[in-house]
Protein backbone atom coordinates (compact mmCIF):
# COMPACT_ATOMS: atom_id res chain seq x y z
CA UNK A 1 0.00 0.00 0.00
CA UNK A 2 1.14 3.53 -0.83
CA UNK A 3 1.24 5.78 2.23
CA UNK A 4 1.97 9.51 2.55
CA UNK A 5 4.06 9.96 5.71
CA UNK A 6 5.55 12.93 7.56
CA UNK A 7 7.81 11.74 10.39
CA UNK A 8 9.41 14.91 11.77
CA UNK A 9 7.11 17.30 13.62
CA UNK A 10 6.99 18.85 17.09
CA UNK A 11 4.47 18.90 19.93
CA UNK A 12 3.21 21.77 22.06
CA UNK A 13 6.16 21.12 24.38
CA UNK A 14 8.86 22.15 21.89
CA UNK A 15 10.34 25.62 21.88
CA UNK A 16 8.60 27.92 19.36
CA UNK A 17 5.78 25.41 18.81
CA UNK A 18 2.11 26.26 18.83
CA UNK A 19 0.14 25.34 21.94
CA UNK A 20 -2.30 23.72 19.48
CA UNK A 21 0.20 21.02 18.55
CA UNK A 22 -1.91 18.31 20.15
CA UNK A 23 -2.94 14.92 18.78
CA UNK A 24 -6.61 15.91 18.49
CA UNK A 25 -5.66 18.93 16.36
CA UNK A 26 -3.02 17.22 14.26
CA UNK A 27 -5.17 14.24 13.28
CA UNK A 28 -8.01 15.98 11.40
CA UNK A 29 -5.71 18.54 9.76
CA UNK A 30 -3.34 15.79 8.60
CA UNK A 31 -6.27 14.03 6.95
CA UNK A 32 -7.24 17.24 5.14
CA UNK A 33 -3.63 17.49 3.99
CA UNK A 34 -3.75 13.99 2.53
CA UNK A 35 -1.40 12.21 4.93
CA UNK A 36 -2.02 8.70 6.24
CA UNK A 37 0.86 8.51 8.72
CA UNK A 38 2.31 11.16 11.02
CA UNK A 39 5.17 11.16 13.49
CA UNK A 40 4.27 12.25 17.01
CA UNK A 41 7.44 14.27 17.49
CA UNK A 42 8.93 14.89 20.95
CA UNK A 43 8.67 11.26 22.08
CA UNK A 44 11.25 11.68 24.84
CA UNK A 45 9.10 14.26 26.68
CA UNK A 46 7.30 12.48 29.58
CA UNK A 47 4.18 14.70 29.55
CA UNK A 48 3.83 14.46 25.78
CA UNK A 49 4.03 10.67 25.98
CA UNK A 50 1.18 10.79 28.51
CA UNK A 51 -0.90 12.88 26.10
CA UNK A 52 -0.14 10.51 23.21
CA UNK A 53 -1.24 7.55 25.33
CA UNK A 54 -4.42 9.31 26.53
CA UNK A 55 -5.37 10.70 23.09
CA UNK A 56 -4.90 7.58 20.96
CA UNK A 57 -5.84 3.94 20.68
CA UNK A 58 -2.99 1.51 20.32
CA UNK A 59 -3.40 -0.27 16.99
CA UNK A 60 -0.45 -2.61 17.54
CA UNK A 61 3.14 -2.79 16.28
CA UNK A 62 4.06 0.77 17.22
CA UNK A 63 1.03 2.55 15.71
CA UNK A 64 -1.23 4.86 17.74
CA UNK A 65 -4.52 5.97 16.15
CA UNK A 66 -6.74 9.01 16.71
CA UNK A 67 -9.60 10.18 14.48
CA UNK A 68 -8.58 7.70 11.77
CA UNK A 69 -5.04 9.13 11.63
CA UNK A 70 -2.14 6.81 12.40
CA UNK A 71 0.85 8.01 14.41
CA UNK A 72 4.31 6.53 14.96
CA UNK A 73 6.55 7.69 17.80
CA UNK A 74 9.32 10.03 16.68
CA UNK A 75 11.60 12.60 18.23
CA UNK A 76 14.36 15.04 17.39
CA UNK A 77 17.39 15.24 19.67
CA UNK A 78 20.03 17.97 19.80
CA UNK A 79 23.35 16.24 20.45
CA UNK A 80 27.04 17.15 20.49
CA UNK A 81 28.03 20.18 18.37
CA UNK A 82 24.33 21.22 18.32
CA UNK A 83 23.62 18.60 15.65
CA UNK A 84 19.99 17.49 15.34
CA UNK A 85 19.00 13.86 14.85
CA UNK A 86 15.63 12.26 14.04
CA UNK A 87 14.71 8.99 15.77
CA UNK A 88 11.74 6.72 14.91
CA UNK A 89 10.77 4.58 17.91
CA UNK A 90 9.02 1.16 18.12
CA UNK A 91 6.54 1.88 20.95
CA UNK A 92 5.72 3.88 24.08
CA UNK A 93 7.54 1.56 26.48
CA UNK A 94 10.77 1.92 24.52
CA UNK A 95 10.26 5.69 24.23
CA UNK A 96 9.94 6.00 28.01
CA UNK A 97 12.96 3.78 28.66
CA UNK A 98 15.11 5.67 26.15
CA UNK A 99 13.98 8.98 27.63
CA UNK A 100 15.14 7.79 31.05
CA UNK A 101 18.49 6.65 29.65
CA UNK A 102 19.23 9.76 27.59
CA UNK A 103 21.58 12.05 29.53
CA UNK A 104 19.81 15.41 29.26
CA UNK A 105 19.00 18.27 31.64
CA UNK A 106 16.04 19.68 29.69
CA UNK A 107 14.02 16.68 28.49
CA UNK A 108 11.25 17.44 31.00
CA UNK A 109 10.99 21.06 29.86
CA UNK A 110 11.62 21.01 26.10
CA UNK A 111 10.21 18.56 23.57
CA UNK A 112 13.52 18.54 21.74
CA UNK A 113 16.04 17.42 24.39
CA UNK A 114 19.69 18.38 24.39
CA UNK A 115 22.39 15.85 25.21
CA UNK A 116 26.19 15.77 25.31
CA UNK A 117 26.21 12.46 23.42
CA UNK A 118 27.86 12.41 20.02
CA UNK A 119 26.24 11.00 16.90
CA UNK A 120 27.94 7.60 17.26
CA UNK A 121 26.79 7.22 20.88
CA UNK A 122 23.25 8.28 20.01
CA UNK A 123 23.15 5.85 17.07
CA UNK A 124 24.31 2.99 19.28
CA UNK A 125 21.68 3.80 21.91
CA UNK A 126 18.92 4.03 19.28
CA UNK A 127 19.94 0.79 17.57
CA UNK A 128 20.16 -1.06 20.90
CA UNK A 129 16.40 -0.47 21.18
CA UNK A 130 15.52 -1.23 17.56
CA UNK A 131 14.97 2.41 16.58
CA UNK A 132 15.76 4.12 13.30
CA UNK A 133 18.03 7.17 13.33
CA UNK A 134 19.46 9.70 10.90
CA UNK A 135 20.53 13.33 10.68
CA UNK A 136 17.76 15.93 10.72
CA UNK A 137 17.85 18.59 7.95
CA UNK A 138 21.39 17.40 7.30
CA UNK A 139 22.78 20.46 5.52
CA UNK A 140 21.34 23.44 7.43
CA UNK A 141 23.92 25.89 8.83
CA UNK A 142 22.79 26.02 12.47
CA UNK A 143 22.07 22.42 13.45
CA UNK A 144 22.64 20.19 10.40
CA UNK A 145 25.15 17.36 10.57
CA UNK A 146 27.17 18.59 7.59
CA UNK A 147 27.76 22.01 9.14
CA UNK A 148 30.21 20.29 11.53
CA UNK A 149 31.38 17.29 9.50
CA UNK A 150 32.53 16.69 5.93
CA UNK A 151 31.41 13.05 6.10
CA UNK A 152 28.39 11.37 7.65
CA UNK A 153 30.72 8.65 8.97
CA UNK A 154 32.78 11.19 10.89
CA UNK A 155 29.61 11.92 12.86
CA UNK A 156 28.11 8.45 13.30
CA UNK A 157 31.11 6.11 12.69
CA UNK A 158 28.62 3.49 11.49
CA UNK A 159 25.89 3.86 8.87
CA UNK A 160 22.70 5.57 10.08
CA UNK A 161 19.37 4.51 8.61
CA UNK A 162 18.45 7.54 6.51
CA UNK A 163 19.28 11.15 5.72
CA UNK A 164 16.67 13.88 6.14
CA UNK A 165 17.25 16.50 3.44
CA UNK A 166 15.56 19.52 5.01
CA UNK A 167 13.58 22.30 3.33
CA UNK A 168 16.61 23.93 1.66
CA UNK A 169 17.86 20.84 -0.23
CA UNK A 170 16.50 18.22 -2.59
CA UNK A 171 17.61 14.94 -4.16
CA UNK A 172 19.47 16.59 -7.04
CA UNK A 173 21.61 18.52 -4.58
CA UNK A 174 22.26 15.66 -2.16
CA UNK A 175 23.13 13.17 -4.90
CA UNK A 176 26.19 15.22 -5.84
CA UNK A 177 27.75 13.73 -2.65
CA UNK A 178 29.01 10.23 -3.44
CA UNK A 179 28.87 8.85 0.11
CA UNK A 180 25.08 9.32 0.18
CA UNK A 181 24.46 6.94 -2.73
CA UNK A 182 23.47 4.10 -0.36
CA UNK A 183 21.13 6.12 1.85
CA UNK A 184 17.38 6.56 1.54
CA UNK A 185 16.37 10.21 1.74
CA UNK A 186 13.48 11.39 3.91
CA UNK A 187 11.60 14.64 3.37
CA UNK A 188 9.64 15.81 6.42
CA UNK A 189 7.93 19.02 7.47
CA UNK A 190 9.55 19.81 10.86
CA UNK A 191 6.16 21.37 11.61
CA UNK A 192 5.68 23.49 14.73
CA UNK A 193 1.98 24.20 14.16
CA UNK A 194 -0.97 22.06 13.00
CA UNK A 195 -1.94 24.29 10.07
CA UNK A 196 -2.02 22.29 6.80
CA UNK A 197 0.52 24.73 5.34
CA UNK A 198 2.95 23.39 7.96
CA UNK A 199 2.04 19.71 8.46
CA UNK A 200 3.11 17.72 5.42
CA UNK A 201 4.74 20.64 3.62
CA UNK A 202 7.32 17.94 2.90
CA UNK A 203 6.40 14.26 3.01
CA UNK A 204 7.40 10.79 1.84
CA UNK A 205 5.33 8.43 -0.28
CA UNK A 206 6.25 4.92 0.83
CA UNK A 207 5.32 1.38 -0.12
CA UNK A 208 4.27 -0.37 3.13
CA UNK A 209 2.99 -3.89 3.68
CA UNK A 210 0.72 -2.36 6.32
CA UNK A 211 0.84 0.64 8.62
CA UNK A 212 3.11 -0.62 11.38
CA UNK A 213 6.52 0.16 12.82
CA UNK A 214 7.86 -3.09 11.36
CA UNK A 215 6.72 -2.11 7.87
CA UNK A 216 8.14 1.40 8.23
CA UNK A 217 11.48 -0.03 9.31
CA UNK A 218 11.48 -2.55 6.47
CA UNK A 219 10.58 0.10 3.89
CA UNK A 220 13.37 2.43 5.00
CA UNK A 221 15.93 -0.40 5.25
CA UNK A 222 14.93 -1.73 1.81
CA UNK A 223 14.66 1.78 0.31
CA UNK A 224 10.97 1.41 -0.58
CA UNK A 225 10.35 5.14 -0.68
CA UNK A 226 8.49 5.75 -3.94
CA UNK A 227 8.62 9.56 -4.03
CA UNK A 228 9.86 12.50 -2.01
CA UNK A 229 7.71 15.62 -2.00
CA UNK A 230 9.01 18.97 -0.84
CA UNK A 231 9.72 22.62 -1.40
CA UNK A 232 11.75 23.91 -4.30
CA UNK A 233 15.06 24.21 -2.39
CA UNK A 234 15.58 27.91 -3.00
CA UNK A 235 12.33 28.57 -1.15
CA UNK A 236 14.06 27.26 1.97
CA UNK A 237 15.19 29.85 4.46
CA UNK A 238 18.79 28.65 4.52
CA UNK A 239 19.26 27.84 0.83
CA UNK A 240 21.59 30.74 -0.04
CA UNK A 241 24.41 32.39 1.90
CA UNK A 242 22.84 35.48 3.45
CA UNK A 243 22.83 37.89 6.38
CA UNK A 244 20.69 36.85 9.34
CA UNK A 245 19.80 40.48 10.07
CA UNK A 246 19.12 42.22 6.73
CA UNK A 247 18.68 38.96 4.73
CA UNK A 248 20.73 40.20 1.77
CA UNK A 249 22.12 37.37 -0.34
CA UNK A 250 25.91 37.51 -0.20
CA UNK A 251 28.46 35.82 -2.41
CA UNK A 252 30.30 33.20 -0.29
CA UNK A 253 33.72 34.57 -1.27
CA UNK A 254 32.65 38.01 -0.08
CA UNK A 255 31.28 36.50 3.13
CA UNK A 256 34.59 34.76 3.86
CA UNK A 257 36.59 37.88 3.01
CA UNK A 258 34.57 39.79 5.59
CA UNK A 259 34.76 37.02 8.22
CA UNK A 260 31.03 36.24 7.92
CA UNK A 261 30.07 39.74 9.05
CA UNK A 262 27.66 41.81 6.96
CA UNK A 263 28.13 45.54 6.39
CA UNK A 264 24.86 46.05 8.31
CA UNK A 265 26.46 44.48 11.40
CA UNK A 266 24.62 41.18 11.13
CA UNK A 267 26.06 37.66 10.96
CA UNK A 268 26.30 35.94 7.58
CA UNK A 269 25.23 32.28 7.49
CA UNK A 270 26.63 29.87 4.93
CA UNK A 271 23.84 28.60 2.66
CA UNK A 272 22.93 24.97 2.05
CA UNK A 273 23.63 25.45 -1.66
CA UNK A 274 27.21 26.53 -0.97
CA UNK A 275 27.84 23.99 1.79
CA UNK A 276 26.86 21.14 -0.52
CA UNK A 277 29.14 22.53 -3.24
CA UNK A 278 32.06 22.36 -0.76
CA UNK A 279 31.64 18.64 -0.09
CA UNK A 280 30.20 17.52 -3.44
CA UNK A 281 32.06 14.96 -5.57
CA UNK A 282 30.09 15.60 -8.76
CA UNK A 283 28.99 18.68 -10.67
CA UNK A 284 25.74 16.94 -11.59
CA UNK A 285 23.67 14.51 -9.49
CA UNK A 286 24.47 10.81 -9.71
CA UNK A 287 21.21 9.14 -8.69
CA UNK A 288 21.39 5.50 -7.55
CA UNK A 289 18.91 3.15 -9.23
CA UNK A 290 16.62 3.03 -6.19
CA UNK A 291 16.34 6.82 -5.84
CA UNK A 292 12.72 7.93 -6.39
CA UNK A 293 11.53 11.15 -8.00
CA UNK A 294 11.65 14.34 -5.98
CA UNK A 295 8.45 16.29 -6.66
CA UNK A 296 8.55 20.02 -5.94
CA UNK A 297 5.47 21.53 -4.37
CA UNK A 298 4.43 24.26 -1.95
CA UNK A 299 1.60 24.31 0.62
CA UNK A 300 -1.68 25.23 -1.07
CA UNK A 301 -2.47 28.10 1.32
CA UNK A 302 0.95 29.62 0.62
CA UNK A 303 0.32 29.41 -3.13
CA UNK A 304 -3.04 31.16 -2.66
CA UNK A 305 -1.35 33.72 -0.39
CA UNK A 306 1.28 34.45 -3.06
CA UNK A 307 -1.32 34.74 -5.83
CA UNK A 308 -3.54 37.15 -3.89
CA UNK A 309 -0.78 38.88 -1.88
CA UNK A 310 -2.65 38.29 1.37
CA UNK A 311 -1.62 36.62 4.63
CA UNK A 312 -1.79 32.85 4.69
CA UNK A 313 -4.29 32.80 7.58
CA UNK A 314 -6.58 35.58 6.25
CA UNK A 315 -10.24 34.89 5.49
CA UNK A 316 -9.60 35.34 1.77
CA UNK A 317 -6.84 32.73 1.61
CA UNK A 318 -8.49 30.27 3.98
CA UNK A 319 -11.83 30.66 2.20
CA UNK A 320 -10.33 29.70 -1.17
CA UNK A 321 -8.37 26.88 0.48
CA UNK A 322 -11.54 25.50 2.07
CA UNK A 323 -13.48 25.68 -1.20
CA UNK A 324 -10.79 23.69 -2.98
CA UNK A 325 -10.62 21.09 -0.22
CA UNK A 326 -14.41 20.75 -0.13
CA UNK A 327 -14.36 19.99 -3.85
CA UNK A 328 -11.28 17.75 -4.02
CA UNK A 329 -11.03 16.23 -0.48
CA UNK A 330 -7.31 16.69 0.28
CA UNK A 331 -4.64 19.32 -0.30
CA UNK A 332 -2.21 16.81 -1.75
CA UNK A 333 -4.80 15.84 -4.37
CA UNK A 334 -5.24 19.49 -5.35
CA UNK A 335 -1.49 20.06 -5.61
CA UNK A 336 -0.57 16.86 -7.43
CA UNK A 337 -3.44 14.77 -8.78
CA UNK A 338 -6.48 16.82 -9.78
CA UNK A 339 -7.02 18.06 -13.32
CA UNK A 340 -5.93 21.69 -13.60
CA UNK A 341 -9.03 22.44 -15.67
CA UNK A 342 -11.21 21.27 -12.79
CA UNK A 343 -9.25 23.45 -10.35
CA UNK A 344 -9.68 26.34 -12.78
CA UNK A 345 -13.45 26.18 -12.31
CA UNK A 346 -12.92 27.00 -8.64
CA UNK A 347 -10.14 29.60 -9.03
CA UNK A 348 -8.43 30.32 -12.35
CA UNK A 349 -5.47 32.24 -10.86
CA UNK A 350 -4.65 29.52 -8.34
CA UNK A 351 -4.94 26.85 -11.04
CA UNK A 352 -2.31 28.69 -13.10
CA UNK A 353 0.03 28.81 -10.09
CA UNK A 354 -0.41 25.08 -9.45
CA UNK A 355 0.23 24.39 -13.12
CA UNK A 356 3.44 26.44 -12.91
CA UNK A 357 4.63 24.23 -10.06
CA UNK A 358 3.80 21.09 -11.98
CA UNK A 359 5.59 22.39 -15.08
CA UNK A 360 8.55 23.76 -13.09
CA UNK A 361 8.06 27.24 -14.56
CA UNK A 362 7.79 29.27 -11.36
CA UNK A 363 10.05 32.26 -10.69
CA UNK A 364 11.54 32.40 -7.19
CA UNK A 365 13.41 34.92 -5.08
CA UNK A 366 15.76 32.62 -3.12
CA UNK A 367 15.72 32.39 0.65
CA UNK A 368 18.69 32.66 2.98
CA UNK A 369 19.83 33.78 6.41
CA UNK A 370 16.60 32.57 8.03
CA UNK A 371 14.13 34.12 5.57
CA UNK A 372 12.06 31.93 3.26
CA UNK A 373 12.23 32.47 -0.48
CA UNK A 374 9.28 34.01 -2.31
CA UNK A 375 7.40 33.05 -5.45
CA UNK A 376 7.11 35.77 -8.08
CA UNK A 377 3.99 35.24 -10.15
CA UNK A 378 4.23 38.77 -11.54
CA UNK A 379 6.98 39.56 -14.04
CA UNK A 380 7.60 43.03 -12.65
CA UNK A 381 8.92 41.72 -9.31
CA UNK A 382 12.70 42.01 -9.38
CA UNK A 383 15.01 39.43 -7.88
CA UNK A 384 17.48 40.70 -5.26
CA UNK A 385 21.03 41.33 -6.42
CA UNK A 386 23.77 39.10 -5.02
CA UNK A 387 26.16 41.14 -2.85
CA UNK A 388 29.80 40.75 -3.99
CA UNK A 389 33.08 42.44 -3.10
CA UNK A 390 32.26 45.12 -5.68
CA UNK A 391 29.02 46.21 -4.01
CA UNK A 392 29.45 45.03 -0.38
Amino acid sequence: MLVNADFHIHSCFSMASSKDMLINNMAPKSKLKGLQLLGTGDAFHPKWLDIVQESTTYSGDGIYTANSMDFVLTTEVEAKHRIHHVIIIPDLDIARELSNKLPSKNKATDGRPKTHLGGAELLELAHDYGCLIGPAHAFTPWTGMYKSYDSIYDCYEKKPDFVELGLSADTDMADTISELKDFPFLTNSDAHSPWPHRLGREFNQMELEDISFSSIKKAIKHKDIKANYGLVPNLGKYHMTACTKCYRLIDPATARENKMKCSCGGTIKKGVDYRISEIADFNKPHHPSFRPNYVHLMPLAEIISSVYNKGVTTKTVQGIWRKLIDNFKTEIDVLINEDVNDIKKIDADVSLAIESFRNNTIDIMPGGGGQYGKICFKKEVKKPKMITLDNF
